[in-house]
């Protein structure tokens, strides 16, 4: 039998590759033999019969001709010429019977303005509209599907419902977009899916959706479809007070984790911990050390347990490693009614090859560039981003919306900046092509952030994004009207290099390298700095912080308190990674807890209660965060101690009264009459002191009253004061009264 519809359409159909398969299958007012009627069309290879019926006279049921043996049916319904809502009844080869409404018979989902915003590359809601989106329509449930594949020769969703053959679910693409999309009714959440993708040279491949919300656990790589939007979140008042405080004129004390290893359930196969079991144990862990933010690695999913979480290939996805996204909005949710703030890493810089993910999407360089030299990282076997392609543009930046507005997040530390920003980075002459004016910035790249940050700013006040740039690129965390790039902070890669560089030497060669220790101030403010001492300082054969430091026991522990010492009263907002606030002996490993039980043993106890005692301190005195950008903050003391590795400082807050003078020694020999110039004649005392015998110092402190002197020229000033100054220590000093 010959179909009403153009035989090669059919042919099409039966062949999968047809772009427009609604115009083809469902119910279809036409004109057969000059009479106005209906004509349904169904392709369904694994049903032997297929019949019509009326969704409101179940009496109406009409069995389908089948008109090609690969299971192509039809049937012209002469006795009615109006379209009416239907069911299809399938029975299959084996017997079973089943009713579905008809995926063809609903219309898009996607407007022609999602398309022309998605053209353009500012539609940030995109997000809602690609992917997989459970959803009602003409009072039917089932699951909204759209995928961007513009070289695409076909389309199809795939899964169990439809024994994953692609022949079944064959997509539409709308207008010119490269857009695909189909409604597929009865399907709900956890149903899982993939895209199959015929390619313009007729290859068959499967994908991962590149929007999906959740993902099977590794190695499987299919898609579950899942309801982000109906979460009761409780953290309005979290929300309100983020609104009206901008962090950075607040203490801001970070504590970096991954999830995967900062505790795991050793007796149960070493099992990871689930998102509501972390959040149970992480937030008083996180309250009782004063944290004010935790910063999260690797949460979109991504395949290969090593990355760490920096090779995505789900990004709108919660890893499933901890628990399903609703688990992860509570988890957000409990830290927020806690008062804590949560950061995310972000990845924007670059996506691995893996045959699932984005790389060659449609068959295409799609999300990546054609040429090589533009398109990979050759060191770290990954595809870059083209920044100058909308509607890449406008996946990333409503994939950084994404985590703001459904998960709440406070802010995105943005991975691996300076590879974005350098056509060169990490490549060799030749393995790489300039811009048009021959030099080697990222132009695309620049704008993209540019743009970003500015849509972020302007959107969430008072959210964070964060750079992790390692060089000098200019304005980083200035706003692009200032010509700068946009982001809020930026970590101090230089203060990082420099003072580990500094502290891990023998305390009998630091003289010789005083720059490392107070260069940073000459740089300080030029860009909005957090200090960090990251996953990456203690990783790779760096070495743990405590093993970091030189000397026996004693002088490691007392090294590594002065050395948090002075990154908490040195300007800047501050980032430690776990593990480092215990002193773990070994480096991080991605496969295992941390040593907790390094906490039975009394230098590490010790040095634990040192670090909360700390971030109390550092939270309560304002000086030491009020001015972390403004040069008012800040004052030497005296920075060209080399002799003696000395340093002193004063750290300026919202009034006189709050004013902070630091001490730092930064070598064995114990100073017990020291002599420091300071700013006003006056009484002060200690209110802070690493060699406190609680903290497993030897106890050079100063318990009582500090009365100023009246000195000609120490340190350049008129009044100082005398003082003991321990061994490898930091001593805080405040000012009691003024005379």
């Amino acid at each position: 039998m010959i179909s009403t519809a153009n035989l090669m359409e059919v042919m099409q159909i039966i062949n999968s590759s047809h772009s427009d398969p609604h115009h083809i299958l469902g119910l279809h007012e036409i004109e057969y033999k000059n009479i106005k009627c209906l004509v349904i069309r169904v392709f369904n290879p694994q049903a032997k019969s297929v019949f019509i019926i009326d969704d409101k006279n179940k009496n109406f049921k009409i069995e389908l001709e089948k008109i090609h043996v690969d299971g192509f049916f039809e049937k012209v319904i002469s006795e009615r010429d109006k379209w009416f809502s239907y069911k299809l009844s399938f029975e299959g080869f084996d017997g079973a019977v089943w009713e579905s409404y008809d995926p063809y018979s609903f219309p898009p989902q996607i407007s022609s303005m999602d398309l022309y915003l998605f053209g353009q590359g500012t539609h940030y809601e995109i997000a809602d509209k690609l992917g997989a989106h459970p959803k009602v329509v003409n009072g039917v449930s089932g699951t909204a599907f759209g995928v961007w594949a513009p070289n695409a020769a076909r389309v199809s969703i795939i899964g169990d419902f439809n024994n994953w053959d692609g022949r079944r679910n064959q997509m539409r693409v709308l207008e010119n977009s490269g857009i695909w999309e189909i409604f597929i009714p009865h399907l709900k959440e956890l149903e899982h899916y993939k895209i199959e993708i015929r390619t313009l040279h007729k290859d068959i491949i499967e994908k991962s959706d590149p929007y999906g919300n959740f993902f099977e656990l590794r190695p499987s790589k299919s898609a579950l479809i899942f309801d982000i939007n109906n979460y009761n979140w409780k953290d309005k008042k979290w929300l309100a007070d983020r609104a009206e405080n901008n962090p950075l004129d607040n203490a801001m004390s970070i504590y970096e984790v991954h999830l995967g290893t900062w505790k795991r359930k050793v007796e149960e196969d070493n099992r990871f911990l689930s998102y509501a079991e972390l959040a149970d144990m992480l937030i008083p862990y996180v309250k009782k050390m004063g944290y004010t933010h935790i910063e999260l690695m690797g949460i979109s999913e991504y395949p290969f347990d090593g990355s760490w979480g920096y090779q995505v290939t789900g990004y709108f996805a919660p890893t499933s490693r901890y628990g399903n996204p609703k688990e992860f909005m509570e988890f957000v949710d409990k830290f927020h009614q806690n008062e804590i703030g949560v950061l995310l890493d972000w990845v924007p810089a670059h996506f691995p090859k893996d045959a699932h993910g984005l790389a060659k999407f449609d068959g295409t360089a799609l999300y990546e560039h054609e040429d090589p030299k533009k398109g990979e990282h050759p060191h770290w076997g990954t595809l870059i981003f083209n920044y100058g392609r909308n509607e890449v543009k406008n996946f990333l930046i409503a994939n950084a919306l994404f985590w703001i507005e459904k998960f709440h997040i406070d802010g995105l530390r943005v991975d691996a900046v300076a590879s974005m920003l350098y056509l060169d980075y990490g490549k060799n002459d030749g393995e790489w092509i300039p811009n048009m004016y021959g030099s080697r910035e990222n132009l695309e790249a620049v704008e993209f952030l540019k743009h970003m940050n500015s849509i972020i700013n302007k959107k969430h006040q008072n959210v964070l994004m964060i750079a992790e740039e390692s060089t000098a690129w200019p304005a980083v965390s200035r706003s692009a009207d200032e010509n700068g790039l946009g982001f809020n902070l930026k970590w101090n890669m230089g203060w990082m290099n420099d003072f580990l560089s500094y502290i891990s030497k023998d305390p009998v060669h630091r003289k010789y390298h005083h720059g490392e220790l107070t260069f940073s101030m000459v740089y300080a403010y030029t860009e909005k700095f957090a200090l960090v001492l990251s996953h990456d300082e203690v990783v790779h054969g760096k070495g743990s912080m405590i093993n970091k430091m030189p000397g026996d026991t004693w002088q490691k522990f007392a090294n590594l308190r002065l050395s948090y010492g002075y990154m908490f009263t040195h300007p800047g907002k501050k980032l430690l990674f776990m593990g480092n606030d215990i002193a773990q002996y070994a480096e991080w490993n991605d496969e295992n807890s941390l040593d907790w039980h390094l906490l039975e043993n009394t230098n590490n106890k010790n040095l634990n209660s040192y670090v909360a005692d700390l971030n109390a301190v550092y939270k309560k005195q304002n000086a030491l965060w009020a001015y972390d950008f403004d040069e008012r903050g800040f004052e030497w003391i005296s920075c060209n101690d080399y002799e003696k590795s000395m340093i002193s400082y004063i750290r300026k807050g919202k009034s006189k009264e709050d004013m902070l003078i630091i001490i730092c020694n930064f070598t064995p020999v114990p100073l017990l009459a020291h002599k420091s110039g300071v700013p006003f004649a006056g009484e002060l005392f200690e209110i802070f002191n690493s060699d406190d015998i609680k903290y497993g110092g030897g106890g050079i402190v100063n318990g009582n009253v500090i009365t100023t002197a009246e000195e000609k020229d120490w340190d350049g000033r008129k009044n100082s004061v005398t003082l003991q100054v321990p061994p490898l220590g930091i001593t805080i000093l405040k000012y009691l009264k003024f005379n």
